[in-house]
């Protein structure tokens, strides 16, 4: 039996709507601003951020990144009004990151919009941030109704929509899937810069072993700590060779960082696409949108790629000035709820650390 086609919540807009979007949960400072107009289009006027990069083997401390996104709010936030060619009191609404993240980035961007709301008098609207991942990710790239891969620092989750929520079909049980990469990067001595992930990328597309790694889905979750363990425990090998050669007296039995990238790469996506592939499944999907930072892996969007393929499906994806932590997709998600008639008081303009995607009640989708 035919499903009931239920009407959209969201209407078009009676006059043209600006939000301002701030985003730092994490080593990126984010401002974004977008259009909703009257004809239903939505236009992205400004998208800025900087990013907080440490030095190679070292991660990025909540108080030190605290102190970089109030060292560039300003910055950023006067570049981002500058492009779009707007004021700021031209806005409708000024949208936050409210979570998940770290602790004190996350206070220093809250505390910023709420001095921005009371200096001139704007509605706050704060917002979950794997939210603004899976809405921006929807509105560039067309996908109506996908089994979302959301795979960042922070977050590992398997995402569908149904009855106005988000739904968490399975996720990340220990460590997400960029922290397992970022950590790994650190441990090879990789730069920071311009992302730990990104430079173990294309150290993989070198490497030559497939050596053996734990497989480790559980139903519909993974576990990646074990992974990240056994993979750290080949530099200990008396076959390992950092600078990736082997002497004159040598074998060719050999293991080099670019070897380990590759192993580890290739074992961790497999486990996200077997567990994506179920969901699709499960819910009758032929579409995948991936989002968040490690969505940009190009290894990771082949893979996912041949997957649906299989299946008579398509895989759906956003470039890093999307995928990438970002101002843009916080006033994208702020402004759609805004619309439904939320904010949120200043009271309550708090920021919490664990604020899970099918927390939110997604109003404006039918």
């Amino acid at each position: 039996m035919p499903g009931r086609i239920r009407k959209e919540p969201l209407t078009p807009p009676e006059k043209p709507y600006l939000a301002l979007g701030l985003e730092g949960s994490a080593n990126k400072f984010g401002a974004g601003i977008i259009k909703h107009a009257e004809d239903g289009s939505i236009s992205v006027l400004s998208n800025i951020r900087h990013t907080y990069i440490t030095p190679p083997g070292e991660g990025f401390q909540p108080r030190d990144t605290a102190l970089h996104h109030r060292e560039w709010a300003l910055k950023i936030i006067k570049q981002c009004l500058a492009q779009a060619g707007v004021s700021i009191h031209d806005l409708d609404c000024i949208c936050y990151t409210k979570g998940p993240g770290m602790g004190a980035p996350l206070q220093s961007v809250a505390l910023v919009a709420r001095t921005l709301a009371l200096m001139f008098n704007k509605p706050l609207v704060g917002v979950n941030h794997c939210v603004g991942h899976i809405e921006m990710g929807r509105e560039i790239t067309g996908a109506r109704n996908p089994v979302v891969l959301y795979v960042s620092g922070g977050n590992t989750q398997v995402i569908a929509y149904s009855r106005q929520c988000y739904r968490i079909f399975g996720e990340t049980l220990d460590i997400a899937v960029g922290n397992c990469l970022d950590r790994f990067a650190r441990v090879i001595d990789l730069s920071n810069d311009p992302s730990p992930g990104y430079n173990i990328e294309q150290q993989a597309k070198k490497g030559k072993r497939l050596l053996p790694l734990p497989y480790a889905t559980k139903g519909m979750d993974v576990s990646l700590s074990g992974i990240l363990t056994s993979v750290e425990a080949y530099t200990n090998d008396k076959r390992f060779r950092r600078d990736g050669s082997p002497t004159d007296t040598e074998s060719e039995d050999i293991i080099t960082p670019a070897d380990l990238c590759f192993s580890l790469q290739e074992t961790v996506f497999a486990m996200l696409v077997e567990i994506t592939e179920r969901a699709m499944a499960h819910i009758g999907s032929k579409e995948v949108l991936i989002v968040g930072g490690v969505g940009c892996n190009e290894r990771l969007q082949e893979m996912m790629g041949i997957m649906a393929k299989e299946r008579g499906g398509q895989v759906f994806a956003t470039d890093e000035r999307f995928c990438i932590d970002n101002g843009i997709m916080i006033a994208q998600a702020g402004l759609l709820s805004f619309r439904m008639g939320y904010t949120t008081p200043l009271a309550e303009s708090t920021c919490t650390q664990r604020f899970r995607t099918d927390q939110v009640h997604v109003s404006w989708r039918a």
